[in-house]
């Protein structure tokens, strides 16, 4: 579901002006969308990048928009997500990227070092900005600027059988070392205790946070994917693996993963918010969610999310700013968490009985506010091609956890210039 990589480069004489077409007056008072509070017209390209699920919630959203603003025309394109990082880069690049773009949070430091982003600050999109939760904004935030609005946000953690735990006699587990454990209970019931994706690195963050290690230090500027920490969870991740506690794949996860989990192949996954409807479909009152397994010296699952994005070359930025408004306020958080279950980014959403009362949402409230941050930085996509070729070398047999670390670590050094 996640992660792409690479940037294209583009010439400075274009970075710079979309730069300056984006700060030009200090406001959003530009050319197209009508003028000031008055009548919104033009048309709003929205680029959505969420799954199949969400999709037609958020088209529905976003057309709603144009009901409530006869003047505004929007045209919803969901681009699915795997490659539209790059996809909007190269748009950009060509000035013919979309107005408005749901963005995953690593990528906004990318897309405005490279002076593609609208700065928001002071804009009608960024209405009642202090509603929102602080580690949801801290990655809309690069170089003191702010250049995106938080949509939603999300972490990882275990998804669970109840009534397969309990065929097994097995409680839920709370470290690696008790999945481990369960691999004869689950066998004898005919399923394996637990699915890792070994095709995206994301998945790979929670080993790392539990052996208390991290990608990297970004206010140091040291790599530490290679520190002992690392090897002990590239050491942790295959171990898992060979003692049957867990299958994996390194191609097809995401849908591999979600089949076994359905069809009772796998007692366990970890997943995160955005897998909630098609679990909670597949297995009913069956379903429970409960941390991420603790690794032998920590535990924590990485902190995720959506912001939508303004594109700093619009011809139609009140339009788009309003729109921004819009898909970002209280009333349509409300509704996406009632439709399906997403988090939302507001604190007073949180508040709402029909968000308050929703299992899902009590879970994985606590869980975001202890999540791991991750490097808000222009590479901080870029880092998870090398890991994802770390871990598929390991899970293949053609690397030991020690090599699969330092093969990573080098390859951040080369990516980061000058750090450790």
């Amino acid at each position: 579901m996640r992660r792409g990589i690479g940037a294209k480069p583009f010439g400075a004489a274009l970075i710079l002006a979309l730069t300056l077409a984006a700060t030009a007056c200090g406001s959003e008072q530009r050319a197209g969308s009508g003028g000031g509070d008055g009548e919104l017209s033009g048309t709003v390209t929205f680029w959505d990048t969420s799954n199949e699920t969400e999709a037609e919630v958020f088209q529905a959203l976003a057309e709603e928009f144009g009901t409530r603003h006869p003047g505004v025309t929007v045209d919803y394109v969901n681009i699915g997500f795997d490659d539209a990082q790059n996809r909007f880069k190269n748009a950009a690049g060509a000035n013919e990227a979309p107005d408005v773009m749901r963005t995953e949070v690593a990528w906004v430091a990318d897309f405005a070092s490279l002076g593609y982003l609208y700065p928001l600050d002071g804009t009608r999109a960024l209405q009642d900005e202090e509603d929102f939760l602080d580690t949801a904004r801290a990655s809309t935030v690069y170089e003191g600027t702010t250049w995106a609005v938080p949509q939603v946000t999300d972490t990882l953690a275990l998804f669970y059988n109840r009534a397969l735990l309990e065929e097994a006699g097995v409680d839920v587990p709370t470290s690696l070392a008790e999945v481990e454990a369960s691999a004869e209970e689950f066998e004898a019931v005919g399923t394996t205790p637990l699915y890792v994706r070994g095709d995206d690195p994301y998945w790979f963050l929670p080993f790392l946070y539990g052996e208390g290690g991290d990608l990297v230090d970004a206010r140091a500027e040291r790599v530490t994917v290679d520190d002992p920490s690392g090897v002990a969870a590239f050491r942790a991740l295959r171990d898992l693996v060979d003692s049957g506690a867990a299958t994996t794949d390194t191609s097809d996860g995401w849908e591999n993963m979600m089949s076994a989990f359905a069809s009772g192949e796998v007692a366990m996954m970890v997943n995160g918010p955005w897998a909630l409807a098609d679990a909670a479909e597949a297995l009913g009152e069956d379903l429970g969610v409960a941390p991420v397994p603790a690794g032998a010296a920590d535990q924590g699952a990485p902190l995720g999310g959506w912001n939508y994005a303004v594109y700093a070359g619009t011809p139609e930025a009140d339009a788009s700013l309003e729109f921004v408004r819009w898909m970002s306020s209280p009333d349509v958080q409300r509704r996406v968490t009632e439709e399906l279950s997403l988090l939302p980014t507001r604190a007073s959403v949180y508040e709402e009985p029909s968000v308050a009362g929703d299992p899902m949402v009590e879970f994985f409230r606590p869980a975001v506010d202890t999540a791991r941050e991750r490097p808000w930085i222009p590479q901080a996509q870029s880092l998870f091609e090398p890991l994802r070729e770390a871990v598929e070398a390991m899970l293949t047999g053609s690397a030991s956890p020690e090599e699969a670390a330092s093969d990573t670590g080098d390859a951040y050094r080369e990516l980061l210039e000058d750090w450790e």
